[in-house]
């Protein structure tokens, strides 16, 4: 069993707040996380995967949750039944004021953010996102990259250089912890298994869809796969598919909510506008996932393919998207595109509204020109800009610092250390 990094914060966490919602991606670990937790802390698991429990829940929502008065709760697979949101709130608001930690809810969508759920828990919920497994728990790594790069701290030794099958392996290998031990003909069946079982019934619970929904996201899912790393153009998407516009805006906002899609806004100084008139980029939640829709099987497969480059920054962002979650530091993670196209693949946006600029390139040797995005990125708002990085697949960490702007190379390894 891998260590979970959250699993201490969820604890920590138990003891300020009433009511925890860990969400997450189906088979991302939730239910192995609360189930190991909950003899110590004395929880009752509850599952609504059990239709019969489920309906129960349904049809007395207030009962269901007073049969349970004088226990600690976890609810799995939650996102099922938000009719018990009102239930839970009335329970929370009548508690003592000194007792914490009363429900661990879990859901495979984002329920509170959906336009099903329109009650929220207000200062009673902290809300905790568990991704499938980040390199750091596969390999049971210590350092965090997130605080690593926040406080300028990555001359680590020794570093690798990474060839580019090292690379695609990890690529490929993805997060979901049941998959790691599979053969690649386990891993496709395992895949097709997921979208096929899973991707359907959770997309019913968040959006009253009519006519033949399934087969357009049999078609755009695997198309948003082939779009990692790159920029979204709604109208090119409902073009190739022979969609509406809106329909493919709302299709992929549900997606997102499933974790299955990362929709990510670019970086500009005014933050009210940065998602209402900026050219958001997609990355999958799963390199693994993504590269299986795509028929991506090995290697060289994906290396020879015009995907290699965008899965690799995929795999890098969502690197630092997972450690974000239980790294010191808190940041924000955006992409950005100037009016001139000059772009730089990640950007950080730290507490303090400081920015640090991320490239990722394949190649094993960096040069000059490989800083230009982020020469323009610190051009744009010079005041916030702290540094910039091009992560690269050779071991050495490299001054590449111009203008008085502070500028470095770093090698992608650093990330397994």
């Amino acid at each position: 069993m891998f260590k979970r990094k959250l699993t201490s914060i969820v604890i920590d966490l138990l003891n300020e707040f009433r009511i925890i919602y860990l969400t997450g991606p189906r088979q991302a670990g939730k239910t192995t996380l609360t189930k190991s937790i909950a003899p110590e802390y004395g929880f009752e698991y509850v599952s609504f995967d059990n239709q019969t429990i489920m309906r129960s829940a349904q049809n007395d929502p207030i009962g269901f949750i007073d049969s349970f008065k004088n226990k600690k709760l976890i609810l799995d697979e939650f996102q099922y039944i938000p009719e018990l949101i009102p239930a839970i709130k009335q329970a929370s608001d009548n508690l003592p004021a000194n007792e914490k930690g009363k429900f661990l809810l879990t859901g495979s969508a984002d329920i509170f953010r959906s336009g099903k759920t329109q009650e929220a828990l207000p200062g009673h919920m902290a809300r905790l996102e568990l991704y499938p497994l980040s390199l750091s728990e596969k390999l049971n790594t210590q350092n965090n990259i997130i605080d690593l790069l926040c406080n300028q701290n990555f001359s680590i030794h020794p570093l690798e250089t990474l060839n580019h099958q090292k690379l695609a392996d990890l690529i490929l290998q993805g997060g979901y912890p049941e998959v790691q031990d599979k053969s690649p003909r386990g891993k496709k069946i395992w895949y097709d298994s997921y979208i096929e079982g899973r991707l359907f019934k959770d997309f019913e619970t968040l959006y009253a869809a009519r006519g033949d929904y399934r087969s357009t996201l049999k078609s755009l899912v695997p198309y948003l796969a082939g779009l990692a790393g790159n920029l979204i153009k709604y109208s090119n998407i409902s073009s190739d598919l022979g969609q509406e516009d809106k329909l493919i805006k709302s299709y992929m906002e549900v997606l997102e909510l499933m974790f299955i899609i990362k929709i990510v806004p670019a970086y500009i100084k005014n933050k009210a506008k940065r998602r209402a008139i900026t050219m958001p980029k997609l990355h999958m939640i799963d390199t693994g996932l993504g590269c299986s829709l795509l028929g991506i099987k090995n290697q060289d497969q994906l290396i020879n393919s015009s995907y290699f480059g965008g899965f690799l920054e995929n795999l890098i962002f969502m690197e630092l998207l997972k450690q974000n979650t239980w790294s010191y530091e808190q940041v924000e993670l955006f992409h950005f595109r100037d009016k001139y196209k000059n772009e730089v693949d990640i950007v950080l946006e730290k507490d303090n509204n400081q920015i640090i600029g991320i490239e990722v390139k394949a190649s094993a040797t960096i040069k000059q020109q490989d800083f230009k995005g982020l020469i323009k990125l610190a051009e744009f708002n010079p005041s916030r800009f702290q540094y910039g990085v091009v992560f690269y697949s050779g071991k050495e960490i490299l001054p590449f610092s111009q203008n008085n702007i502070l500028l470095y190379a770093l090698p992608i390894s650093l990330f397994l250390q």
